[in-house]
């Protein structure tokens, strides 16, 4: 299996730089390697400081909007839906640096297909029984680190109340989730991976990794060297199949896993 996932699709990925070399395509190559990894850097800037609400309110005043960062503000603080509403902030500035920003470059700067950066169906689950391997393993882990104070202390974002109904809100927020994650999965292992391919071959995969690790800091550590780990797998999965759809299958599956298994150790579940 291990020569099956990570061999060939060295070798695959190899030939495929290989035949962009002599093709003459590297020069090419070259420069959008470049854009791309600018363009990781300042989306990666914009979710840290403009996903703060904080940040996000005070430059709107900065900017003399001080009547739209005051109904901004009150929105954010309300007690009844503040919490959701800082949440869906935070996914929206997700959404816009992760999926809308690489998907406007691919399409009118580099002139190509969104399929060729992971978003295809054909062939996306052919690989399907990895999935299942990865949740085996990966559920009796979440299971254990959620008996600690860190795990219990981060997870769910949504803090749910003693006695609130998981609907609306939470599952509300479960929705958005899975957005945040889709367009996760597209940025890391598409627009990176397979934007840099031709030109690192199967090792754009660890070039992805670096900054992909990086988003967990702040997070447990078992998570964040976990993520060096699912970063490695779930990039050459991408690459195998040419598809992130089951990587998105996977991640969304074990994040409202750790989601739940959180709220059952606090007794909200």
């Amino acid at each position: 299996m291990l020569r099956k996932l990570f061999y060939n699709t060295w070798l695959n990925a190899e030939e495929e730089a290989a035949e962009a070399l002599r093709s003459g395509q590297r020069h090419r190559e070259g420069w959008k390697v470049m854009i791309i990894c600018i363009t990781v850097a300042f989306s990666l800037t914009m979710i840290k400081y403009l996903g703060d609400v904080r940040f996000f309110g005070a430059s709107l005043k900065n900017l003399g909007l001080e009547g739209l960062a005051a109904n901004f503000d009150a929105s954010m603080s309300s007690p009844a839906h503040g919490q959701l509403l800082r949440l869906a902030h935070w996914v929206g500035i997700i959404i816009f640096s992760y999926l809308v920003i690489p998907v406007l470059l691919i399409k009118l700067l580099f002139k190509e297909k969104l399929s060729d950066y992971g978003l295809r169906f054909k062939g996306a689950f052919k690989d399907g029984y990895l999935y299942l391997i990865m949740l085996v393993v990966m559920v009796p882990l979440v299971l254990f680190f959620s008996t600690t104070a860190s795990f219990q202390a981060r997870y769910p974002f949504y803090e749910l109340s003693e006695r609130e109904a998981l609907f609306p809100y939470f599952w509300t927020w479960e929705l958005l989730y899975f957005l945040q994650f889709f367009a996760l999965e597209f940025f890391f292992r598409g627009f990176m991976v397979h934007g840099t391919k031709k030109h690192f071959g199967f090792y754009s995969v660890f070039v992805m990794t670096i900054p992909y690790c990086m988003i967990h800091f702040g997070k447990p550590l078992p998570e964040t060297i976990s993520a060096i780990v699912a970063g490695i797998v779930l990039g050459t999965l991408s690459l195998k199949s040419r598809s992130v759809y089951l990587g998105v299958a996977i991640h969304y599956s074990v994040g409202i896993t750790m989601d739940l298994c959180a709220l059952w150790q606090k007794g909200l579940l």
